[in-house]
């Protein structure tokens, strides 16, 4: 009898990666795969799903997880310190059921999980919740090829498969990286040991962003599998997924979906601030938006887009006016054309009078029609990748099967030792 796939899929605990991660996860379990999310002991009680069993490890803080450590540093040594040791007692715990761990797709920004795959003779795989142009340029910052921090003089900066990119393009990161630095560091690791890994993945598809994951295919061999949103909302081949099934907050499910019954098709501005972002007193007093929705028309809107909610906005088809912060969203405006980015000021500041002009060009004016059915565009795109003959869901196949080869020729080994 052949013995069953097992991956355990390993996310960073925030939201914006836990959702693309456990959506992975569920693809594997609707072909068959065991999949098992391992997430930390605080989170633990948040994950609600179906056909995707859910296990503890331990990042050292299981009764607050990152609010009860004293700093990022502090967090992210212990994470690796404790995850490496309970992850490892999760793969033993399976080594003697019926169902062996084959294989740990690790968030990229937990390297030690592949150490511990290739402790435990096990696949390793790292997942990419960033767009494949981020982590483009990140490789390039580890290489040492780009100087920190980026000045005007040096620009534009040029990458293959990419257009030539100027400051206001650029994650903050790279621009301030003193801001973060636990979290500049923390995007800089995902490269050193990558050669143990054997897959990556990135949470992107190929109309999208094909060629900048080409440009330095050599540097960063990726799998494109994305985009992991529910499958509701793509191919609807996974029964009753209409949502991740993880929130790190109370949800508030109900009372959201009366409001919203109540408002007129295409009238509301969603605000996402991300999960990991906190914004300046600066910016939250100048950047405060005022009303101006008309009910006729409507978008969602972004200032800060956590890493799954790209994905969500490209895959359901809406418009979007985005200040980013971080990493994301750089090509929302001129590649996409999906959207309208927000400007800053010469301090630093997105003031109120930028981003109400963003709004007003996605919802009211002339380039509101084309950023729409840009959108509608993409969201088909996003659907056929994820679509029998897709390449995504081509790539998702291919792992999986290649898994299950190898669990055959395991199985042989053991029946010619005799010890089967």
């Amino acid at each position: 009898m052949e013995r069953r796939v097992h991956v355990v899929v390993l996310p960073y605990p925030s939201q914006g990666h836990i959702n693309p991660l456990l959506q992975f996860a569920k693809r594997l379990a609707s072909k068959g795969v065991k999949a098992t999310l391992a997430t930390t002991t605080y989170t633990l009680n948040s994950i609600r799903v179906q056909n995707v069993g859910v296990e503890p490890i331990s990042d050292g803080f299981d009764e607050a997880g990152f609010a009860q450590a004293a700093d990022e540093d502090t967090f992210l040594q212990s994470f690796k310190t404790n995850g490496s040791r309970t992850l490892s007692q999760l793969l033993q715990k399976y080594e003697s059921s019926d169902f062996p761990v084959s294989c740990i797709v690790c968030d990229s920004f937990l390297p030690w999980a592949l150490e511990v795959a290739k402790k435990h003779g096990v696949y390793g795989a790292s997942f990419f919740t960033n767009s494949a142009t981020v982590c483009v340029i990140f490789s390039y910052i580890y290489r040492g090829l780009i100087s920190l921090p980026c000045k005007l003089e040096d620009m534009p900066l040029l990458f293959p498969g990419l257009p030539p990119l100027n400051l206001p393009d650029l994650p903050s990161f790279l621009k301030k990286p003193d801001s973060h630095p636990a979290y500049l560091k923390m995007k800089l690791n995902q490269y050193p040991n990558l050669d143990k890994a054997d897959w990556i993945f990135a949470n992107t598809f190929e109309a999208l962003e094909g060629e900048a994951a080409r440009g330095i295919s050599e540097l960063w061999p990726v799998k494109l599998i994305g985009p992991m949103v529910p499958s509701a909302y793509l191919d609807g081949k996974i029964k009753g997924d209409r949502g991740y099934g993880a929130s790190l907050w109370k949800p508030l499910s109900e009372e959201c979906t009366r409001w919203l019954e109540a408002k007129l098709p295409k009238s509301v501005v969603y605000v996402s601030f991300g999960s990991m972002v906190s914004l300046t007193p600066k910016q939250m007093e100048k950047g405060l938006v005022c009303d101006i929705v008309q009910p006729s028309t409507g978008t969602w809107s972004s200032w800060v887009l956590c890493d799954s909610l790209r994905g969500e906005f490209d895959s359901l088809g809406v418009p979007m006016a985005a200040v980013p912060q971080w990493a994301d969203q750089l090509f929302v405006e001129e590649i996409w054309e999906v959207g309208v980015r927000a400007k800053e000021d010469e301090e630093g500041v997105m003031r109120k009078e930028a981003f109400v002009g963003c709004l007003k060009e996605v919802m009211e004016e002339e380039r509101s029609k084309d950023i729409k059915k840009n959108s509608s565009k993409w969201r088909e795109m996003a659907k056929k990748e994820l679509s029998e003959g897709g390449s995504s869901i081509k790539s998702i196949g291919d792992f999986v099967e290649h898994l299950r080869l190898a669990n055959k020729k395991g199985e042989a080994k053991e029946f010619m030792n005799g010890t089967d």
